[in-house]
């Protein structure tokens, strides 16, 4: 090649650097622009949720996606002014997503169910909660799980998908849980000198509830002993330490007064109630 060709060559790039050269500094100052503009929106639109009172569990999740959809507009408005085809670029977006959202159908129904517990919110961070089986207090809500501490401090993981199609028992909506303890009365016992018997241990608990008031029922009766219902009330975080207490008391107050119980030599615990 000889020195006039690489001279034509050279300037032809020059040409065309000139002409490229607009649109790039366009294209660096949009983005430069855009990114401040959105960083501005964010603000605003934090503090406009922050106002309406929506849920802080909720707000940084709508606030990132609301980031990166105006992101990615600015991104494809800034490679459309450098003359890069986005038609063809979109349409593998797209069947990437698809692709995407094929094999994550699971993680995206608790994803959605996730979405669903922070906006109508059934249960809160800090509520007591039953899920199936499940019971505990809500530690945590993420967008695929839901996370919550047992009584015996075992933490459990739930899918979204399964906490919203199951019964959700809230123990903390009446501020108050009862406790479902049952006792075992031997029928030579007389069931009215009994009663106030658990009834004093019950009210010796400082975290038992004076309201409402704890009772003592016949719930049953079975061929060795009559089966009596226990109820105290207490405050969700109590409950555990009222189970036990309640185990204790009664039974050294029953023991006290020489009335032995019947059967099984304790208390069995129910179906905690509300």
């Amino acid at each position: 090649m000889d020195f006039e060709s690489i001279n034509l060559k050279l300037k032809e790039f020059l040409n065309g650097a000139m002409d490229f050269a607009p649109k790039i500094v366009m294209a660096i100052a949009t983005l430069l622009i855009g990114l401040w503009v959105i960083k501005n929106l964010e603000e605003i639109i934090g503090r406009a949720m922050e106002k309406s009172g929506l849920s802080q569990d909720i707000r940084p999740f709508l606030q990132s996606m609301i980031s990166i959809a105006l992101k990615v507009m600015l991104i494809f408005t800034v490679a459309g002014m450098i003359g890069i085809e986005t038609t063809s670029f979109i349409a593998v977006l797209g069947a990437l997503a698809f692709a995407v959202g094929m094999a994550l159908q699971g993680s995206l129904g608790n994803f959605a169910a996730g979405v669903m517990i922070l906006i109508f919110k059934p249960y809160k961070t800090g509520d007591w909660i039953q899920i199936g089986d499940n019971m505990g207090k809500v530690s945590e809500i993420q967008m695929f799980n839901t996370i919550i501490k047992t009584f015996t401090n075992n933490t459990i993981i739930i899918p979204n998908g399964i906490a919203i199609s199951d019964v959700i028992i809230n123990l903390s909506t009446d501020r108050y849980v009862r406790l479902d303890l049952n006792v075992y009365m031997p029928y030579a016992e007389e069931f009215e000198k009994v009663k106030p018997i658990i009834m004093d241990a019950l009210r010796s608990i400082p975290e038992v509830l004076e309201e409402p008031l704890p009772d003592v029922g016949i719930e049953s009766f079975d061929s060795h002993s009559i089966l009596l219902a226990v109820r105290p009330y207490c405050l969700p975080d109590d409950y555990g330490k009222v189970h036990l207490e309640a185990m204790r008391k009664v039974k050294a107050a029953l023991g006290a007064n020489n009335i032995k119980v019947a059967y099984s030599e304790g208390i069995e615990l129910g179906d905690i109630g509300k």
